[in-house]
């Protein structure tokens, strides 16, 4: 289901405040923003219906006028926004829920907001997992009773993983210049890693999360998806910096800088980068993608060390409490502030609201993650686990990996390629790749690139740095894109292995 009532570019061409460029001229911010909306009403609504947009910004043609008069790098960019971001434009901030279909809040995020004085046009919302994927431990990636199933435009009939599968799964199919996704764990880099494209997850408190549905406050993080590092890195400075609203932000404009300064020159000589070799899983094929991308590195002068590490399950025990807790009071103070009549203001209103909506709500998977959650009272439980998380993480965790081997920089695989979207027996991905929720519990800077493709399903690498290494990360991995020989497979629109 699509918010927007348009036969698109028919319905926008009668609009005489919304002139459309029949043969765009891509020169110009309407001519882009015109062929972006042909391009979704070709593959997003037709064709192979890969589902990555939610809703359409009826006001973009007139944002793309306006910023044919503005300056500066990102003056007519046409970026999406995850569906569970608020905007001012006319479009509701569903996050999947047909509890919020109707959520039209009128507000933009500060993060929008610093993309919206740039001159950025906010073209749309993109589709995702139904409440960030945190509803159940069944839930199928990319699903939501809203928007339904978003498609791996590598493959139509493979997941596009993560929440941000929309956002991931549009920049794949060239539906706008870049997105917006948020990641609590693995939901902006494995959608990027199975998609083919760049992600980045900043350092949590690096960019404000005012008037996004939250999960986490510990977690919870924006950050940009995007087809190049460059990109990604001219949105994260776009968009960082301090919000007297969001208490983690405090020391975001200590931190926040032009990550594109110097970046077009960055050099990988004689960075030590640690080599996560058992997060790598034991797939052949891809641990020989991944081998060709550290010989790359290696040839661009990267010095390599082998990191051991293994993982201590207590750290996703404590993850998982911490997220729970934290969803309850977070997403309730959400819902209890929101403008308007929306008819859950608790997270006990939502399980309600699925359980009198089950036919369509509850259809593929149920909720025990929220019944869980909404039953969480123990605070001294809850802060314990959140202490010992934060520890294994970060300070017993990527902090000592880099000192006690003297390494600037981590890399692994972020995922395997794609696995099939199937709600019946729920195909999963390969076990044992990635270590991106050391950098999720941390809050430390993880940026997948793309490294190759597996059968012709893209894998991404993660490169991941201490708190505040942001530039750092940025940096090895446009130097890294560089230095990569590896051809990186282009979007089908087909089933895979036609």
């Amino acid at each position: 289901m699509r918010y927007h009532v348009l036969p698109l570019i028919a319905a926008l061409a009668g609009c005489a405040s919304l002139p459309v460029v029949p043969q765009a001229d891509l020169s110009t911010p309407t001519g882009q923003v015109s062929a972006y909306l042909q391009r979704i009403e070709a593959v997003d609504d037709a064709g192979p219906r890969i589902g990555a947009v939610i809703a359409i910004n009826p006001d973009a043609l007139k944002q793309a006028q306006i910023a044919q008069g503005m300056a500066g790098p990102l003056a007519g960019k046409a970026v999406l926004i995850k569906d569970n971001i608020e905007t001012a434009d006319p479009m509701p901030t569903t996050a999947g829920s047909l509890a919020l279909k109707d959520n039209v809040t009128g507000r933009d995020a500060p993060l929008v907001a610093r993309l919206r004085e740039r001159g950025v046009v906010i073209l749309g919302k993109t589709n995702l997992s139904e409440w960030a994927n945190i509803r159940s431990p069944n839930s199928q990636s990319g699903w939501n009773a809203v928007g339904g199933q978003t498609r791996n435009p590598h493959a139509i009939d493979r997941n596009p993983c993560g929440s941000s599968s929309g956002s991931g799964a549009a920049i794949a199919a060239g539906m706008a210049w870049a997105a917006i996704g948020t990641e609590t764990d693995g939901s902006i880099t494995c959608p990027a890693s199975v998609n083919g494209i760049v992600g980045f997850k900043p350092t949590v408190g690096l960019i404000s999360r005012t008037h996004i549905v939250p999960i986490s406050h510990s977690q919870d993080t924006p950050g940009p998806m995007t087809a190049t590092v460059r990109d990604a890195a001219l949105l994260t400075t776009a968009m960082a910096g301090s919000d007297p609203l969001d208490p983690a932000t405090a020391r975001a404009d200590l931190h926040a800088e032009d990550f594109t300064a110097g970046i077009d020159t960055a050099s990988l000589a004689g960075v030590r980068i640690g080599v996560l070799r058992k997060q790598a899983g034991t797939d052949a094929r891809v641990l020989a993608v991944f081998d060709a991308a550290l010989a790359d590195m290696k040839a661009a002068g990267v010095v390599l060390v082998e990191v051991p590490f293994d993982w201590d399950n207590a750290l996703f025990r404590d993850e998982g409490l911490v997220l729970y807790y934290e969803l309850k009071h977070d997403l309730t103070a959400y819902l209890a502030g929101l403008p308007g009549n929306p008819p859950v203001r608790s997270l006990a209103d939502v399980i309600a609201f699925n359980t009198a909506n089950a036919a369509t709500e509850l259809r593929w998977f149920g909720q025990e993650t929220f019944e869980r959650a909404d039953k969480l009272t123990d605070r001294a439980a809850y802060e314990k686990a959140r202490e010992n998380s934060l520890r294994l993480a970060g300070r017993d965790g990527i902090d000592k990996l880099l000192a006690a081997h003297n390494v600037t920089l981590l890399v692994a695989p972020t995922e395997g390629p794609a696995w099939p979207i199937d709600y019946v027996t729920r195909a999963s991905a390969l076990p044992g790749v990635g270590a991106g929720s050391l950098a999720a519990v941390a809050g430390y800077p993880h940026l997948s690139v793309p490294m190759g493709a597996v059968e012709g399903m893209p894998v991404g690498l993660s490169i991941m740095g201490a708190q505040w290494q942001d530039k750092a990360v940025l940096h090895a991995g446009a130097a890294y894109e560089r230095a990569r020989t590896a051809a990186i497979p282009v979007a089908t629109l087909k089933r895979w292995g036609e």
